[in-house]
């Protein structure tokens, strides 16, 4: 196994250099990160074809893209990010200046996922990068050909004691967990997520957890419905719904459900044929393990399209599921799989208690055009970021962070976020010379309180 005692010596030793506070050093290693992805990409997309059979357009719109989008936003505005922040001074401090100064945390760990492996992995490292850490990336073993790939970029951009790779499976995760670091990133499951926190907390670390959760979609009786149930599908159906932000289920006005079906029935045959086994464009589950899961979510329910499955090829057709039950299998766990149950409602507050009886989801999804029901609905639920009219997409941004609440994580990252994330923001009062007011120190007056209590 790696010396991971060594390598994060090294980095340590590195870190302590200076060098990485370096501004000029910071997007040295932007640039170069960004030179290496534009000249492999076609590598990155193969090995995404192989780990999850993605399409060359959607691995660049979710994977590569995103990543050279963030890149070219962190270098256009790093410089403005990284200098001091003046806040203003307290009236009982004068004269005096207060600023706040971001400084890296040192040795951060990265451990990414599968379902995006290059996207989730890449995303992070720019923003450790950009605020001056050194760091060790934990790719997944669920996603071998990326993961190679990953290891490729780190060693031919980065040497060891700046930016180290360490591949494998829960042991290697499990000894990483030993170790101290300065912070912690963490993307994947809730229940590996309980895991890291769990270690971090032994060491004190500072940890920012990418989790999940059932993400609601809902779809009220003034919405577009043609429209709504492409936009569903897509979003659902994305990387065969091994996507964390995906619509997990579907809450859809009972007037308008028949021919919401119906429209969604038709755009998967738009999609991807009248067999969708067999599209070269629809990504396959990432193993065996995973495709028995969800398969396992329908044996028992009323399916109203798809529910067919390809062992040898991995794949599950996009699949509705209609009248489940609050204890249905589906239900009860995140399904991270083309598997959309179907629940109608007569009232948004049917709605509202249907979604806030579950823990808060890492997405929201709501179609309408009554902007009172879209203003309640955003008043009444708490849920990590989502769209209206739209599904995945607001992830897609280096605007706005993006991250979860309560079960579905805490913190988030992109652009100016990911800066933050990986800084700490030192609290600075500086104070003049010139003035030195005798009332703070004793003996103390009763003048003095009066004094006080006025100011």
């Amino acid at each position: 196994m790696t010396n991971l005692g060594a390598i994060i010596s090294g980095q340590r030793e590195f870190f302590s250099s200076g060098q990485t506070r370096s501004l000029k050093y910071r997007k040295e290693q932007l640039e170069k990160l960004t030179r290496w992805i534009k000249t492999h990409d076609e590598a990155i997309l193969s090995a995404l074809r192989e780990d999850l059979g993605k399409a060359r357009f959607e691995g660049y719109a979710t994977e590569v893209g995103i990543v050279l989008d963030e890149l070219r936003y962190v270098r256009n505005h790093l410089s403005a990010w990284a200098g001091d922040k003046r806040v203003p001074s307290p009236m009982k401090q004068f004269p005096s200046k207060c600023f706040r100064r971001p400084e890296p945390y040192g040795c951060v760990l990265l451990m990414s996922p599968w379902n995006y492996p290059f996207q989730l992995t890449a995303a992070p490292l720019v923003g450790a990068i950009a605020a001056g850490n050194c760091a060790i990336v934990k790719p997944s073993a669920y996603s071998p050909k990326t993961s190679s790939i990953i290891a490729d970029m780190i060693g031919q951009c980065f040497p060891e004691n700046y930016i180290a790779i360490v591949e494998g499976g829960r042991e290697q995760n499990n000894a990483l967990l030993t170790h101290k670091f300065d912070y912690i990133f963490f993307t994947g499951s809730i229940s590996v997520g309980k895991n890291v926190m769990r270690a971090a907390a032994e060491t004190l670390t500072p940890i920012t957890l990418e989790l999940g959760g059932k993400s609601p979609c809902i779809v009220d009786e003034t919405a577009n419905y043609h429209l709504a149930a492409k936009r569903i599908a897509w979003g659902k159906f994305l990387n065969a719904g091994q996507t964390c932000v995906a619509p997990d289920y579907l809450l859809i006005h009972k007037e308008i459900k028949d021919p919401f079906v119906r429209a969604l029935a038709k755009c998967v045959s738009e999609f991807y044929g009248a067999d969708p086994l067999a599209c070269s464009d629809y990504p396959k589950m990432i193993n065996e393990k995973h495709f028995d899961r969800v398969l396992g979510l329908i044996r028992d329910e009323e399916v109203l399209l798809g529910g067919t499955s390809n062992r040898d090829l991995l794949k599950i057709a996009p699949t509705v599921i209609d009248h489940v039950r609050s204890d249905s299998p589906a239900m009860g766990e995140e399904i991270f799989g083309p598997v959309l149950p179907i629940i109608s409602f007569e009232n948004l507050r049917q709605v509202v208690e249907q979604v806030t009886s579950r823990p808060k989801p890492l997405a929201c999804y709501i179609f309408t055009n009554n902007k009172q029901n879209e203003g309640f609905l955003l008043d009444s639920l708490s849920f990590g970021g989502g769209c209206v009219n739209d599904t995945v997409v607001h992830l897609a941004t280096s605007h706005m962070p993006f991250g979860g609440v309560g079960e579905s994580g805490m913190g988030g990252y992109h652009g100016k976020a990911s800066f933050d994330t990986f800084s700490h923001y030192k609290s600075v009062l500086k104070k003049s010379q010139m003035i030195d007011l005798p009332l703070r120190y004793p003996p103390y007056k009763e003048a003095y309180l009066k004094l006080l209590k006025k100011i």
